[in-house]
């Protein structure tokens, strides 16, 4: 037997047999051109650089005389130093190349451009020569190539003093590609690659089609560097298989015993080279999957072949009763598909009953069934046969992800307690964190469903608003989001606001961080049309609003009451009222939930306006003219007048004090000394301003 290694020779003490294995191995093979250069640099590394360069004369006059030419190359590269002479080098590579690139027009030429033809003794200088060479091969005219973007397209020609080249796309002629770059942004395409038979033979490929979808489908398979996925596949064959009968070619032509798709969830296909290496193929797999991979190979594989169906069944039967207790969920899983490839044995007719049944339990086994359609099924399944189904239902409601689930639940439990139904939606809104997937389709459904906007409009635009900037909803952000385009469900809500209401959601709209401008810009647009009266309270939020420090501290008491007392006691008030059973005709219920509306609008209301709040300044009070924060003393025919001026907040027009926003405010700010006013039909001059004390 030939060894690997000189020091294996040496240490078996066989060195006298090399020559001869050396001459067996080239009869065998001699394109293991690592062997034979490990053993020759052994050699000349010990003094036996003869030997090794009589060895290396031997396999290269094998290679000359098979026309081995690309393994004969790369002799030459690695090992040229001892296989000939450094005189010869340069000769033998040229003659090397000649031969590989033998049928090349623009092969001399090539020579010449990178100077090949004249003569070097540096074997860095030769071998840079030899590789510019080679790119400037690689695509002679005529050739078929890839590009991303383009499409396939012929080498239309090749300029090597520009070393670049000119390419015909079906939809683009002569683009130009450096040929440094071609090596990234072309790929040659084969004789036979089926990207290039669409250009060659779209005709043979059409009758493909249609006498032996297989067939087609495996020169799609073959002609790629890896498996391929369906939307892979149907890519390639656009032009070849119409968009129309693709969904029957694609069923027939994936059927063929020699087609393997992988386990899990982003399937590709690969074509296998016999019946029996596909099935070997299909054990491979199922032996390394874990139990959701072999499952997903027994459904994918039950019709390929009877016996390997029962060995996959058998193994998947043993694992769903060694695991019904521990990972019911998964054994569930398990049962439904042996019962739907045939295989479901006598001994576990009943299992997916008893994993439903009363007492089990049902939040564990719901939360392991991976499939949406298993779930949906379970929990039919609990109904038929649990009496407590309803509760199972409501805690399912809170966990579930998928939306279509979720509308099974909501149907199932408003067809059977659709108070239960109403209180769970309402708790739903109140504490999305809670139920974010369920929060989420609930706001997705309220575009369409004009009882669920109408539950509690202004909170679930102020709860859609905070989600979008919460953290715990941040995976249904993006959905979210969408519900402020128009058409969503945050636009549709303004048909549900009253004034006051419209007041609040603009400011919200307005200061939600999750929301972009382009979103926010029409959102508060559509509401100013809707409730003309707010454009003037819009403009008025940008201004200052003046007040005394004392009227200021008076808001924030209210607003701090009204968060920390009567907003929870109002939470507790509708919680009370609701535990007294059917909504719809609960006038506690509906009146806590309207004074909620009134409570939440307030503090908004409070908090945009403390925002605005700026103190007025009585201690550096310039009494030149008539300011905020100012007292006036006016003469007239009927006596003499004071007026205050000083915010809103602190307005008293019974006690004399004006707000500045007041119409006679309006009318005072600014007199001087001096100056008159008009006041009821009566003109009074201005006495004296001072502080308002």
């Amino acid at each position: 037997m030939t060894l690997r290694t000189l020091e294996e020779y040496r240490a078996t003490g066989t060195l006298a047999n090399l020559d001869e294995d050396w001459l067996a191995e080239i009869e065998s093979d001699p394109t293991d051109i690592d062997w034979y250069l490990g053993i020759a640099q052994g050699l000349a590394a010990s003094g036996e650089e003869a030997r090794a360069r009589d060895l290396l004369e031997l396999y290269d006059a094998e290679l000359v005389d098979r026309d081995l030419w690309a393994v004969r190359l790369d002799l030459l590269r690695r090992g040229g130093a001892t296989a000939v002479k450094p005189a010869r080098l340069q000769k033998e590579v040229v003659t090397t190349l000649e031969k590989l690139w033998r049928g090349k027009s623009n092969f001399a030429a090539a020579v010449a451009h990178v100077h090949l033809d004249r003569p070097t003794e540096d074997p860095a200088r030769l071998w840079d020569k030899v590789n510019r060479l080679q790119s400037l091969l690689v695509y002679d005219v005529g050739a078929v190539v890839l590009m991303p973007a383009q499409g396939v397209g012929r080498v239309a020609e090749v300029n090597l003093p520009l070393e670049s080249l000119k390419v015909d796309f079906e939809n683009k002629k002569g683009v130009t590609v450096g040929l440094r770059a071609a090596a990234k942004m072309l790929k040659l395409l084969p004789e036979g690659h089926l990207l290039r038979r669409k250009v060659e033979e779209p005709e043979a490929l059409a009758r493909l089609r249609d006498e032996d979808p297989p067939a087609l489908l495996r020169a799609v398979l073959e002609s790629a560097d890896g498996p391929l996925t369906g939307a892979e596949v149907r890519e390639r064959l656009t032009g070849i298989v119409p968009e129309a009968r693709w969904a029957s070619w694609w069923a027939t032509a994936r059927r063929h015993p020699q087609v393997v798709a992988s386990s899990g969830g982003r399937q590709s296909y690969r074509w296998e080279a016999s019946q029996a290496g596909a099935l070997a193929s299909v054990r491979r797999a199922f032996g390394r999957a874990d139990t959701r991979g072999r499952i997903d190979l027994l459904r994918k594989n039950a019709d390929r072949d009877a016996t390997l169906a029962r060995e996959m069944a058998g193994d998947l039967a043993s694992t769903a009763t060694e695991i019904a207790e521990s990972q019911a969920g998964l054994a569930f899983e398990i049962w439904f598909a042996l019962e739907r490839v045939g295989q479901l044995p006598e001994s576990l007719q009943d299992l997916a009953g008893r994993l439903v049944g009363p007492g089990v339990d049902a939040r564990a086994l719901l939360a392991g069934i991976d499939e949406r359609m298993l779930r949906e099924r379970a929990l039919n399944m609990m109904r038929e046969r649990r009496p407590d189904w309803p509760a199972v239902w409501r805690d399912q409601l809170q966990r579930e992800e998928d939306p279509r689930v979720l509308d099974q639940i909501s149907e199932g439990l408003a067809a059977s307690d659709a108070e239960a139904l109403d209180r769970l939606l309402d708790d739903v809104i109140g504490q999305p964190r809670r139920a974010p997937a369920a929060f989420t389709w609930l706001a997705e459904r309220a575009a369409d469903d004009e009882q669920l906007r109408t539950r509690a409009p202004l909170r679930l635009l102020q709860q859609l608003l905070s989600a979008l900037d919460d953290p715990e909803l941040a995976r249904f952000r993006v959905r979210l989001r969408a519900l402020a385009d128009s058409g969503g469900t945050i636009p549709r809500l303004f048909a549900h606001f009253e004034a006051d209401q419209a007041a609040v959601a603009i400011e919200s709209i307005r200061r939600a961080h999750g929301l972009e401008s382009y979103h926010k810009e029409p959102l508060a647009a559509a509401l100013e049309m809707r409730f003309p009266a707010l454009r003037a309270e819009v403009a008025a939020a940008d201004q200052p609003l003046y007040a005394t420090a004392a009227a200021i501290e008076s808001r924030r008491l209210e607003l701090k009451k009204l968060t920390e007392v009567e907003i929870p006691a109002n939470r507790k008030a509708i919680a009370e009222a609701r535990a007294m059973g059917d909504l719809r005709e609960n006038f506690e219920y509906k009146s806590a939930r309207d004074r909620h509306e009134f409570l939440n609008a307030r503090v908004a209301a409070l908090d945009a306006e403390l925002r605005r709040a700026r103190p007025i300044d009585l201690a550096g009070f310039d009494p030149s003219e008539v300011r905020i924060g100012g007292r006036v003393r006016l003469s007239g025919p009927g006596g003499e007048l004071v007026y205050s001026i000083l915010g809103p907040w602190d307005s008293q027009p019974e006690a004399g004090i004006l707000s500045y926003e007041s119409e006679l405010g309006r009318q005072l700010l600014g007199r001087r000394p001096g100056e008159s006013v008009e006041i009821g039909g009566e003109t009074f001059t201005v006495v004296a301003i001072e502080a308002a004390g």
